[in-house]
């Protein structure tokens, strides 16, 4: 059961060490409010150097970066102090160690803490298909090829509960959405 009032919630979004849709990804978190932006380590480098430092700082939400062996700011999800958790990009790296539910750094330690506080996920994997055209540094766009385990871990994730990968930036802003529209409704009737 979730502790807290649902009126003040935040969404939690975690950003991993992908370019995959990063700038994209980055649109649709500015889109907004009541933020709170996770970065792990490759995260913070990633943003640097496809220089979108600019884009994660436009809206001003907080952003809490993965210095901690403790990874502290999980600590938030047992106050009650979110409705959803939205993972996005994640890379295939990420998404292996959550589908084998491994928790040693700041965004799976997240994803880890929101199932266990039933606060529910969605989550943009990066690997979703044989063949991917990726953004690469320097607006240079590459072709990457997944590797079946990368597409079996994803087909794991979505076994998951109160977890919604999704595949596409469509998908991805549908599913904020739809969450946040249920989250005011709950906030609502309470």
């Amino acid at each position: 059961m979730k502790v807290g009032n649902n009126m003040q919630q935040r969404l939690a979004w975690a950003i991993t060490g992908s370019g995959h849709y990063l700038r994209e990804s980055l649109s649709i978190l500015n889109s907004l409010e009541n933020v709170d932006v996770f970065l792990s380590r490759a995260a913070a480098e990633i943003i640097q150097q496809y220089g979108f430092q600019s884009l994660l700082n436009a809206k001003g939400h907080r952003v809490f970066q993965d210095k901690t062996a403790s990874s502290v700011p999980v600590e938030l999800f047992y106050q009650g102090k979110y409705h959803t958790l939205v993972i996005a990009p994640a890379t295939s790296n990420t998404i292996a160690k959550m589908a084998y539910g491994f928790s040693d750094s700041l965004v799976t330690n997240l994803y880890a803490q929101a199932g266990k506080t039933r606060v529910p996920s969605i989550v943009f994997a990066c690997d979703t298909a044989p063949e991917l055209e990726s953004e690469a540094p320097r607006d240079n766009v590459v072709k990457v090829y997944p590797r079946k385990i990368d597409l079996d871990n994803i087909a794991k994730l979505k076994t998951f509960e109160a977890t919604t990968v999704v595949e596409d930036m469509q998908s991805l802003s549908e599913s904020i959405q739809k969450n946040m529209y249920l989250t005011a409704q709950s906030a609502i009737q309470s």
